[in-house]
């Protein structure tokens, strides 16, 4: 019988080896970022803010003319740019993970409540996710912030009311899947009420499926943060944000090109860290999105 059991039960897929590798260095990117942001002010060599305009555009360490105490040169007025470099992964980390927790609220409990309870109830649901999909994202967020002010809250609350709609196209998709299945009825026959079993029952089933979403999300709303803050509108100066680093140095990228490369290359890697670790969690939850 046993022998049986474990024919017809369905082997776990196993990833190939560069799949390992991928997600391996998508936690080890983000591990990385997060560990920095956190440990910012005892990482820094220099104060982020501090400007010097005897020391306008100093190179960094490879390049010749470069300070050994400048490890990756300085900007146009004289910061230091690894320091502003390592409090601006502080400020993309925290913009990303607001934003999910903002989005995410709102998008997993209208989805819920959609998916679960159908009817009229969904309707509603699918109107409002059909009215944000209309919207123009990157527009109704200049928009926003252009009216409202630039600020770091002002920015991650318009990123977190707009970026609530993937969460719950999956988490309606998901509780229409698992509302009908025994367990469910299981805790409704034991008379649960509908709050127990949407947070104890369905929510923890399809949590697999959410997390790959936030994954995504983030990096969403961190490459938004980067756009909005290059096109001015985003985290206002001084705080050293990756995208306004950016924005500032555009006017000096043909004769010191490395003020530009330096942030958005390490904006790239995070955003692509991001992803792999998304990737790879898809696969190992078996939350597989292409179906």
């Amino acid at each position: 019988m046993s022998v049986l059991i474990a024919q017809a039960r369905p082997g776990r897929r196993r990833l190939p080896a560069f799949r390992h590798l991928a997600t391996l260095l998508g936690a080890v990117i983000v591990g990385t970022a997060v560990l920095v942001a956190i440990f910012a002010p005892y990482l820094t060599p220099h104060d982020p803010f501090a400007q010097n305009l005897n020391l306008r555009l100093i190179p960094p360490v490879w390049m010749d003319g470069s300070l050994p105490e400048h490890l990756l040169g300085t900007d146009q007025i004289g910061r230091d740019y690894l320091s502003r470099l390592i409090y601006g992964a502080r400020i993309s980390m925290l913009i990303g993970a607001l934003t999910v927790i903002t989005s995410g609220l709102i998008g997993i409990t209208l989805g819920i409540i959609g998916g679960f309870y159908g009817g009229r109830t969904d309707d509603v649901v699918m109107f409002l996710i059909t009215c944000r999909l209309s919207i123009p994202l990157i527009l109704v967020a200049l928009t926003v912030v252009a009216l409202v002010g630039s600020s770091l809250v002002v920015v991650i609350l318009t990123l977190g009311l707009l970026l609530w709609d993937r969460f719950a196209v999956v988490a309606r998709t998901t509780a229409m899947q698992v509302r009908n299945l025994d367990y469910i009825a299981a805790a409704q026959a034991a008379g649960a009420s509908r709050l127990h079993i949407l947070l104890r029952e369905v929510l923890p089933n399809i949590a697999n499926h959410l997390v790959v979403v936030a994954t995504l999300e983030m990096a969403l709303a961190i490459l938004l943060e980067a756009a909005l803050s290059f096109l001015g509108l985003g985290v206002p100066p001084p705080l050293p944000s990756w995208g306004l680093m950016i924005a500032e140095a555009k006017e000096y990228m043909f004769f010191s090109p490395w003020v530009i490369m330096t942030p958005g290359v390490t904006l790239f890697v995070l955003v692509l860290g991001i992803n792999l670790l998304g990737d790879g969690l898809r696969d190992l939850l078996g939350a597989d999105m292409r179906r």
